[in-house]
């Protein structure tokens, strides 16, 4: 469930059709796909300690980790675009909590839901390039929502062997029946807690999420 559902965004009724429908679908699409895992021991690290983690995803990667990550209590940020609702309300039907807002909009809401979620032990997944890009590029708003949260940052990447991408600006991946998904964990990051050096950290995390998707792919040939 949402964690507060006066949130929630009002959807045609042809909206909440796709989304039912859809969620049928990608449940039976993603119950073939074959999942491989790298690095496993840095999330049972942290998940073992006491210090608040954030998993950080590439936008267009989201599909197979949420599924992957599925009824773990995990709890997500997503957007308050239309988007954001459609994937807020597939997420919360596998077992997520959700966070409204983003880096650019809602962005106060965003911060303090993120906060009060590690603070009652959640973990919290974030896309940093979410809701509208550039792909691939750390928003600092995210950076300093980790800051001020006091968190570490997990980067996850996947890969799988066949996949559709959509036309959208994160060439969203679908991976198709069968695939064969590959996960890959990073180095766990962490930020000063000033707000203006945490927004300055940016290359450095998009060097951590680019080192994470090198090692899915490169896993993904072994």
């Amino acid at each position: 469930m949402s964690d507060d559902d006066s949130t929630r965004r009002k959807l045609p009724l042809s909206d909440r059709l796709a989304v039912v429908l859809g969620g049928r679908l990608i449940r039976l699409l993603a119950s073939t796909w074959k999942y491989r895992v790298r690095d496993a021991e840095r999330l049972q690290k942290l998940r073992a300690g006491d210090a608040p983690f954030i998993f950080s995803i590439w936008h267009g990667q989201l599909l197979p980790l949420i599924w992957h990550h599925r009824d773990q209590g995990v709890s997500i940020l997503v957007s308050e675009h239309k988007d954001g609702e459609l994937i807020a309300r597939f997420a919360e039907s596998i077992g997520y909590g959700t966070i409204r807002g983003s880096s650019t909009r809602g962005a106060a809401g965003a911060l303090l839901g993120l906060v009060r979620a590690l603070a009652e032990g959640k973990e919290v997944g974030i896309t940093p390039d979410g809701p509208r890009g550039p792909a691939c590029s750390y928003a600092p708003g995210a950076a300093v929502a980790a800051s001020k949260a006091g968190a570490l940052i997990l980067p996850m990447a996947a890969h799988a062997d066949r996949a559709w991408r959509l036309g959208s600006w994160d060439r969203f991946m679908i991976p198709k029946p069968f695939a064969r998904v590959t996960i890959a964990y990073g180095e766990p990051v962490g930020l000063p807690g000033d707000a203006r050096a945490a927004a300055a950290e940016t290359a450095r995390l998009e060097s951590a999420m680019n080192a994470a998707v090198g090692a899915a792919e490169g896993a993904a040939l072994s």
